[in-house]
Protein backbone atom coordinates (compact mmCIF):
# COMPACT_ATOMS: atom_id res chain seq x y z
CA UNK A 1 0.00 0.00 0.00
CA UNK A 2 1.30 3.11 -0.81
CA UNK A 3 1.84 6.30 1.66
CA UNK A 4 -1.14 8.23 0.20
CA UNK A 5 -3.80 5.34 0.48
CA UNK A 6 -2.39 4.74 4.09
CA UNK A 7 -3.35 8.55 5.10
CA UNK A 8 -6.46 8.38 3.36
CA UNK A 9 -7.67 5.54 5.72
CA UNK A 10 -6.15 6.70 8.60
CA UNK A 11 -8.33 9.95 8.19
CA UNK A 12 -11.13 8.24 7.35
CA UNK A 13 -10.81 5.85 10.28
CA UNK A 14 -9.91 9.42 12.41
CA UNK A 15 -13.25 11.14 10.83
CA UNK A 16 -15.04 7.99 11.79
CA UNK A 17 -14.24 8.10 15.08
CA UNK A 18 -14.30 11.55 15.63
CA UNK A 19 -17.90 11.42 13.80
CA UNK A 20 -18.83 7.76 16.45
CA UNK A 21 -18.10 10.37 19.13
CA UNK A 22 -19.56 13.46 18.60
CA UNK A 23 -22.72 11.39 17.85
CA UNK A 24 -21.76 9.74 20.92
CA UNK A 25 -22.32 12.90 23.10
CA UNK A 26 -24.93 14.18 20.97
CA UNK A 27 -27.05 11.40 19.97
CA UNK A 28 -27.02 8.86 22.65
CA UNK A 29 -25.91 10.24 25.52
CA UNK A 30 -28.67 12.51 25.75
CA UNK A 31 -31.04 9.84 24.33
CA UNK A 32 -30.07 7.41 27.06
CA UNK A 33 -30.35 9.92 29.88
CA UNK A 34 -33.59 10.55 28.72
CA UNK A 35 -35.12 7.26 29.08
CA UNK A 36 -33.56 6.69 32.13
CA UNK A 37 -35.05 10.15 33.09
CA UNK A 38 -38.21 8.76 31.75
CA UNK A 39 -38.30 5.40 33.50
CA UNK A 40 -37.61 6.72 37.14
CA UNK A 41 -40.27 9.18 36.23
CA UNK A 42 -42.44 6.08 35.46
CA UNK A 43 -41.35 3.87 38.19
CA UNK A 44 -42.26 7.17 40.81
CA UNK A 45 -45.70 7.52 39.13
CA UNK A 46 -46.38 4.19 39.64
CA UNK A 47 -45.29 4.19 43.77
CA UNK A 48 -47.79 6.99 43.73
CA UNK A 49 -50.55 5.28 42.32
CA UNK A 50 -49.89 2.19 44.41
CA UNK A 51 -50.14 4.77 47.36
CA UNK A 52 -53.00 6.12 46.39
CA UNK A 53 -54.57 2.98 45.89
CA UNK A 54 -53.76 1.95 49.24
CA UNK A 55 -55.32 5.12 51.14
CA UNK A 56 -58.49 4.99 48.64
CA UNK A 57 -58.73 0.95 50.04
CA UNK A 58 -58.02 2.39 53.57
CA UNK A 59 -59.80 5.53 53.84
CA UNK A 60 -62.65 4.50 56.11
CA UNK A 61 -59.85 3.07 58.48
CA UNK A 62 -57.89 6.36 58.45
CA UNK A 63 -61.23 8.62 58.51
CA UNK A 64 -61.93 6.51 61.32
CA UNK A 65 -59.16 7.31 63.36
CA UNK A 66 -58.85 10.82 62.65
CA UNK A 67 -62.31 11.07 63.70
CA UNK A 68 -61.73 9.23 67.02
CA UNK A 69 -58.47 11.68 67.55
CA UNK A 70 -60.47 14.72 66.67
CA UNK A 71 -63.08 14.15 69.06
CA UNK A 72 -60.72 13.34 71.95
CA UNK A 73 -58.51 16.41 71.95
CA UNK A 74 -58.97 19.01 74.63
CA UNK A 75 -61.10 21.79 74.28
CA UNK A 76 -59.88 24.93 72.45
CA UNK A 77 -61.07 27.10 76.27
CA UNK A 78 -57.91 26.86 77.42
CA UNK A 79 -59.94 26.69 81.09
CA UNK A 80 -62.05 24.04 80.08
CA UNK A 81 -58.68 22.02 78.60
CA UNK A 82 -57.25 22.39 81.88
CA UNK A 83 -60.43 21.74 83.67
CA UNK A 84 -60.54 18.45 81.93
CA UNK A 85 -57.03 17.01 82.42
CA UNK A 86 -57.11 17.96 86.39
CA UNK A 87 -60.62 16.49 86.52
CA UNK A 88 -58.64 13.13 84.41
CA UNK A 89 -55.49 12.67 86.40
CA UNK A 90 -57.39 13.06 90.13
CA UNK A 91 -59.27 10.42 88.67
CA UNK A 92 -56.44 8.17 87.61
CA UNK A 93 -54.48 8.81 90.94
CA UNK A 94 -57.37 7.65 92.72
CA UNK A 95 -58.17 4.92 89.87
CA UNK A 96 -54.25 3.30 90.40
CA UNK A 97 -54.45 4.53 94.12
CA UNK A 98 -51.02 6.57 94.04
CA UNK A 99 -50.63 10.10 95.88
CA UNK A 100 -51.59 13.30 93.44
CA UNK A 101 -48.69 15.74 95.03
CA UNK A 102 -49.03 18.43 92.44
CA UNK A 103 -50.09 19.03 88.69
CA UNK A 104 -49.54 21.83 86.63
CA UNK A 105 -50.67 23.60 82.97
CA UNK A 106 -47.99 24.78 81.18
CA UNK A 107 -49.44 26.29 77.79
CA UNK A 108 -46.77 25.44 74.76
CA UNK A 109 -47.37 27.59 71.43
CA UNK A 110 -46.91 25.91 68.31
CA UNK A 111 -45.87 27.58 64.82
CA UNK A 112 -48.64 25.78 63.19
CA UNK A 113 -52.13 27.95 63.53
CA UNK A 114 -54.08 24.58 63.14
CA UNK A 115 -53.38 23.50 66.54
CA UNK A 116 -51.43 24.10 69.89
CA UNK A 117 -50.51 21.74 72.59
CA UNK A 118 -51.89 22.20 76.58
CA UNK A 119 -48.25 20.66 78.43
CA UNK A 120 -49.47 19.08 81.82
CA UNK A 121 -46.49 18.17 84.15
CA UNK A 122 -47.64 15.98 87.48
CA UNK A 123 -45.78 14.58 90.28
CA UNK A 124 -47.30 11.34 91.79
CA UNK A 125 -45.63 8.96 94.81
CA UNK A 126 -46.39 5.46 95.44
CA UNK A 127 -45.09 1.98 95.50
CA UNK A 128 -44.28 0.48 92.05
CA UNK A 129 -47.39 -1.58 91.33
CA UNK A 130 -49.45 1.54 91.93
CA UNK A 131 -47.18 3.78 89.54
CA UNK A 132 -47.76 1.44 86.68
CA UNK A 133 -50.89 1.50 86.95
CA UNK A 134 -50.98 5.30 86.61
CA UNK A 135 -48.95 5.27 83.99
CA UNK A 136 -51.38 2.69 81.95
CA UNK A 137 -54.07 4.98 82.92
CA UNK A 138 -52.67 7.90 81.28
CA UNK A 139 -51.31 6.18 78.19
CA UNK A 140 -54.51 4.01 77.55
CA UNK A 141 -56.95 7.00 77.83
CA UNK A 142 -57.96 8.25 74.57
CA UNK A 143 -57.58 11.64 75.14
CA UNK A 144 -55.23 13.59 72.81
CA UNK A 145 -52.09 13.14 74.81
CA UNK A 146 -48.55 12.41 74.50
CA UNK A 147 -45.93 11.44 76.77
CA UNK A 148 -43.14 13.81 76.63
CA UNK A 149 -41.14 12.60 79.95
CA UNK A 150 -41.28 10.69 82.42
CA UNK A 151 -38.88 10.71 85.75
CA UNK A 152 -38.99 8.33 88.31
CA UNK A 153 -36.12 7.94 91.40
CA UNK A 154 -36.74 6.42 94.96
CA UNK A 155 -38.04 7.70 97.85
CA UNK A 156 -35.98 5.54 100.28
CA UNK A 157 -33.56 3.17 100.90
CA UNK A 158 -34.86 0.34 100.00
CA UNK A 159 -36.85 1.72 96.50
CA UNK A 160 -40.53 0.94 97.73
CA UNK A 161 -41.86 4.50 97.59
CA UNK A 162 -41.03 6.18 94.49
CA UNK A 163 -41.94 9.19 93.00
CA UNK A 164 -42.68 9.88 89.58
CA UNK A 165 -42.70 13.40 87.35
CA UNK A 166 -44.94 12.88 84.24
CA UNK A 167 -45.16 15.62 81.37
CA UNK A 168 -47.85 15.26 78.86
CA UNK A 169 -48.75 17.27 76.24
CA UNK A 170 -52.26 17.07 75.62
CA UNK A 171 -53.64 18.35 71.73
CA UNK A 172 -55.83 20.99 71.13
CA UNK A 173 -57.15 21.75 67.37
CA UNK A 174 -58.34 25.25 66.65
CA UNK A 175 -61.29 25.38 64.93
CA UNK A 176 -60.96 25.65 61.10
CA UNK A 177 -61.25 28.87 59.03
CA UNK A 178 -62.81 28.96 56.10
CA UNK A 179 -60.03 30.98 54.04
CA UNK A 180 -60.16 28.98 50.76
CA UNK A 181 -56.84 29.72 48.86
Amino acid sequence: MDTKKREKMLLIAALVAGGLLLLNYVVITPLTNSWNARQDRIKDLKNTIATGHTLQQNAKAIEDEWNRMYTNTLPVNPTLAESQLFKAFQNWAQSSQVNLVSQKPQPKDSEDPAYFNEEWHADVTGSLKPIFDFLICVEGSPMGLKVDSVELSTRDDRGSQLALGLTVSGLILNPPTNNVK
